[in-house]
């Protein structure tokens, strides 16, 4: 049986068990995609009662499991801290480097090295690599107990340069870059208002939510009372959306997960790789850095996962529902839930090896 870990190690030096759900957390995730995968395949119908919940490109009930998996650990944030946080000029530097000019450009090596006979493939796994993940990298941060303040300013800040960057990215990667490797250059017509609104659902609202939580709660009712009682009440809620959200996505998916599974290693292989390379890659040099655990954390997780909700909806604004590319984009989010977590496991163990 899967333990993320027997205890959690407290500023103040004191140890407390994790509870039930918490212990077993990757037990219950992986339970969750194995469910989900039973219910798309067994229950064909199911994908398409959920995807009728559906606005464009978006899924509300997953919009709705994002905004909830990320709203307990922003409200936990003391937003006045943030820019303290940001006085190591070095390691918020070399995090924008790993994370906006190291990222990009390894999916781009990884997807014209492995998908280069698939092309739909490629362009989507080229598009998932030109944004820095802004909702879920939230979760993966507080199940790895890093910095709550550096993450949120993290994503607040990538998700502004994901907003005016992202179509130069787009532009860049695949009309110039694809043709220097012998690859046919694709122009793609990306709105800065299509990104911003994709942007301000999946982390504008959370965190609107939580500032004005934080504010109202705390001047109404008391700092004591917001972290003994709300506190408490809201924290199970990330864990719980987490699990339904899992089971959602890989329902949608199951059928194909289950009909065509040598497409869905085909573009995991290359996700996999790009995730544990990122990952391994901002942590050691975090740690060189003079990085604390919780900073390094942080870092490394933001430098890991990727705006999927971002990729999918260009590939089906751009190339169609049922492209390759929007299939790329929907087999990332599949392959980051358990790489990740696992992720969360190895962030741990460096925490022993490297800052016991």
């Amino acid at each position: 049986m899967l333990l993320i870990m027997e205890k959690q190690i407290y500023p103040t030096g004191k140890q407390k068990r994790l509870g039930f759900l918490d212990r077993y957390l990757t037990l219950w995730i992986f339970s969750a995609m194995a469910l989900g995968v039973g219910i798309g395949y067994f229950i064909p119908s199911s994908a398409g009662f959920i995807q009728s919940f559906s606005n464009g490109s978006t899924n509300i009930p997953l919009a709705i499991g994002l905004i909830l998996m990320m709203y307990p650990p922003l409200v936990k944030v003391k937003f006045s801290e943030i820019p303290k946080v940001f006085k190591n000029i070095k390691l918020l530097s070399l995090s924008f480097f790993i994370t906006w000019i190291i990222g990009p450009f390894l999916m781009f090596v990884l997807a014209i090295t492995f998908l280069k006979d698939y092309p739909e493939y490629m362009t989507g796994l080229i598009l998932i690599g030109l944004a820095p993940c802004i909702a879920m990298v939230i979760v993966w941060n507080e199940l790895a107990e890093g910095s709550r303040e550096y993450v949120a300013g993290l994503v607040g800040i990538n998700s502004l340069l994901q907003v005016f960057f992202f179509s130069a990215y787009a532009y860049f990667y695949l009309e110039i870059m694809l043709p220097w490797f012998g690859f046919e250059g694709l122009h793609l017509n990306i709105q800065m208002s299509d990104i911003a609104q994709t942007v301000g659902l999946y982390l504008g609202v959370p965190f609107a939510a939580a500032v004005l939580s934080r504010y109202f709660l705390i001047k109404y009712k008391g700092e004591t009372w917001f972290n003994t009682k709300f506190i408490p009440k809201v924290s199970p809620m990330t864990l719980i959306a987490l699990l339904l959200t899992i089971v959602l996505m890989f329902s949608l998916k199951g059928e194909m997960i289950v009909d065509i599974p040598k497409d869905v290693l085909i573009v995991a292989l290359p996700l996999v790789i790009f995730f544990a390379t990122m990952f391994a890659l901002t942590f050691f040099m975090g740690k060189l850095f003079g990085a604390t655990y919780a900073e390094n954390a942080s870092i490394s997780f933001t430098a890991s996962g990727n705006n999927f909700e971002l990729a999918i909806a260009v590939a089906i604004g751009v190339f169609g529902i049922n492209s390759g590319q929007a299939f790329a984009g929907v087999i990332g989010p599949l392959v980051e839930v358990p790489a990740l977590i696992l992720l969360v496991r190895f962030a741990f163990y460096l925490r022993k090896k490297l800052y016991a």
